[in-house]
């Protein structure tokens, strides 16, 4: 039992040693380039997962005002929240508006996920379709007798969905635009 305790003490010594000296040596151009080759696809491994986890919410979304949809269809104004706005407004109206919404969930989803250079120009529609819906729910909102908190989401849905979207995109572009200059840097020092 002692023997074992010394071994194990000894071995823990030896993984808490601090290093005597520094290398002071620069990494070799290969090193370099296989750093970079790592970030770069560790970067693309995380920035897919990323996107297709806000892609996923969305589409939850997307199937929860599909829902909304057909329970207003089949049975109009059994929603407490579509039946808040009754007295206000046709029943194919908010069939339309939350056709809209799920348009904007789409295009999110689709400017999240579509590899080309426009899909930001995708999360952008889906953020002006989203103020377009709140300007429209705010307004039968504010007409109703109270306002009523419980349905905040209406408005605020799609258009809290797409800014979440534009601020996910941007932090992956911006992450991989670190490493493209990374990149530039290991090049610019093999130049030197």
């Amino acid at each position: 039992m002692k023997k074992l305790a010394r071994t194990f003490i000894k071995s823990e010594d030896d993984d808490l040693s601090l290093p005597t000296r520094d290398d002071p040596a620069p990494m070799d151009s290969q090193e370099q380039e296989e750093l970079v080759r790592s970030f770069e696809r560790n970067q693309a491994q995380q920035s897919r997962f990323w996107r297709v986890f806000f892609a996923s919410l969305m589409f939850c979304f997307a199937a929860f005002l599909m829902y909304s949809i057909f329970q207003q269809v089949s049975y109009p104004w059994e929603l407490r929240y579509h039946a808040y706005f009754m007295e206000e407004v046709h029943s194919w109206i908010i069939i339309s508006a939350d056709w809209l919404a799920v348009v904007a969930c789409s295009s999110a989803i689709i400017g999240l996920v579509h590899d080309s250079k426009y899909h930001r120009r995708w999360i952008w529609y889906s953020f002006l379709t989203g103020i377009v819906l709140a300007v429209f729910w705010l307004y039968y909102m504010l007409r109703l007798p109270r306002f009523r908190w419980d349905v905040i989401w209406l408005p605020f849905g799609p258009i809290s969905g797409a800014g979440l979207c534009l601020y996910v995109d941007h932090l992956l572009m911006e992450s991989s635009e670190e490493i493209r200059k990374l990149r530039g840097y290991m090049y610019s020092y093999k130049a030197r």
